[in-house]
């Protein structure tokens, strides 16, 4: 019997158990709190979050009030925890291109720039990559889109199929002197010139970010991060028509936020740690581009992105996934601080997608920074996946708790600067 209650009470509160020793911190993450901000962030009032709109505004001031509430801080700096950028949309109104001396048809090229003309040949200086068979096209079309020289992108004629999906791209982008054009093709011409005009408005946009400053070892940072932004609304049929993305990702910045009630309540970071709520996520992860490129890479100890945590993974509950798993030893830390719980991290079983370079750890991962993706998704069948149908009734709230419990425990050694997680080799992405 003894040993029946200890295996309950350690799935109800991992912490307790794992610690072995009460904090002030422990009962600040809890089933009530989960269903209460999880209630909010998906409630019908948001209307889906969808990026560019009035509500996606009120969730970002929701956010903002729940972080104070906490105790965080702004960003040095900063009076305020908004994080504002400004995101430009260019529509194409003209394009002309050669190729080899050949008519190059404007489907097979992708321009993206802020300014309002282009004019391009092989004499004005740009670099040429390229993007070849077996890539994940997405993944590298994001790292070159955010080039910091002037570029043109071959990309394998293999991806004929998707390389019209790369106009994304051009539907949001930082105000920047840097151009890159796609193109359609196998080599490097000998001779080119593609012009092309644009309408280019911009638009402002805000992360909600957070700080509890560290002790000892305040210039290096943790992040913990999630995004907030959903799907919006589509038109009615008389049935719901709010894509309330209860999983994805009110579930994520749910976790953002509990966490950090969990460590202002335990003040012992010898780090500082960075609450981040990112917008502009199912738009192209714009808002984890820009915050990301805020800090020092050498700086960022590591990054906890959360995503989609609100179902079993397909190894049931008390686990989840870290993508990346393989490429640096942070996993192993955070197993390691789970010794005598219930849980376990796994890692990626869904290489194939490519999930570790497609999320918002991405930008500090291709510096080096271990930064992964912790999630239950079930990325082969998650029935509510970008569906009115993901509410907080389809969630398991009773398992979410444990994997936030989950997550603050078994960052606490690199929070508190006893360990280091290992650095991404980036050399694969040259």
């Amino acid at each position: 019997m003894n040993k029946i209650l200890t295996a309950f009470f350690c799935t109800a509160s991992l912490a307790a158990c794992a610690q072995k020793t009460t904090t002030k911190a422990d009962g600040k993450i809890n089933v009530k709190e989960v269903s209460r901000i999880e209630t909010v962030l998906a409630s019908d009032a948001m209307m889906g979050r969808k990026t560019f709109s009035p509500e996606l505004d009120k969730a970002a001031d929701y956010i903002a009030s729940e972080f104070k509430a906490a105790g965080l801080k702004p960003l040095p700096g900063t009076s305020s925890f908004l994080q504002p950028f400004e995101l430009l949309n260019a529509k194409q109104v003209s394009f002309s291109g050669e190729w080899n001396g050949q008519p190059l048809d404007e489907r097979k090229a992708l321009v993206i720039t802020s300014s309002p003309q282009l004019d391009v040949t092989q004499s004005s200086g740009y670099a040429v990559e390229k993007i070849v068979k077996g890539e994940s096209i997405f993944a590298k079309a994001i790292a070159f889109a955010g080039a910091k020289t002037n570029t043109v992108v071959l990309v394998d004629t293999s991806f004929q199929r998707d390389f019209s999906r790369l106009s994304r791209f051009k539907r949001g982008m930082y105000r920047s002197p840097v151009s890159v054009v796609f193109v359609l093709a196998n080599e490097a011409p000998s001779t080119f010139h593609i012009t092309a005009s644009h309408e280019v408005t911009a638009s402002r946009l805000a992360n909600v970010v957070g700080i509890i400053p560290g002790k000892s070892k305040a210039k290096e940072y943790v992040i913990f991060s999630g995004h907030y932004d959903h799907l919006g609304t589509k038109k009615s049929d008389g049935t719901d028509s709010i894509f309330n993305g209860a999983n994805d990702d009110a579930a994520g910045i749910t976790a953002v936020i509990l966490l950090a009630n969990y460590y202002a309540a335990l003040n012992d970071n010898e780090r500082t740690i960075v609450f981040a709520a990112f917008t502009a996520e199912e738009v192209g992860g714009f808002g984890s581009q820009y915050f990301s490129k805020q800090f020092d890479p050498a700086s960022v100890m590591a990054m906890f992105n959360i995503e989609m945590i609100g179902t079993e993974s397909k190894w049931g509950i008390n686990s989840a996934y870290i993508t990346g798993y393989e490429k640096t030893d942070m996993g192993a830390i955070l197993q390691k601080n789970l010794e005598g719980t219930a849980f376990k991290f796994y890692p990626d079983p869904y290489t194939t997608q490519q999930l570790f370079y497609r999320s918002d750890n991405a930008t500090l991962a291709r510096q080096g920074v271990p930064a992964h993706t912790i999630s239950t998704s079930k990325m082969d069948n998650e029935p509510n996946y970008h569906k009115v149908s993901d509410q907080v009734e389809t969630l398991d709230l009773q398992n979410m708790t444990r994997i936030i419990q989950s997550i603050a425990l078994s960052a606490r050694s690199i929070v508190e600067g006893k360990d280091t997680p290992s650095r991404v080799d980036t050399s694969e992405l040259r």
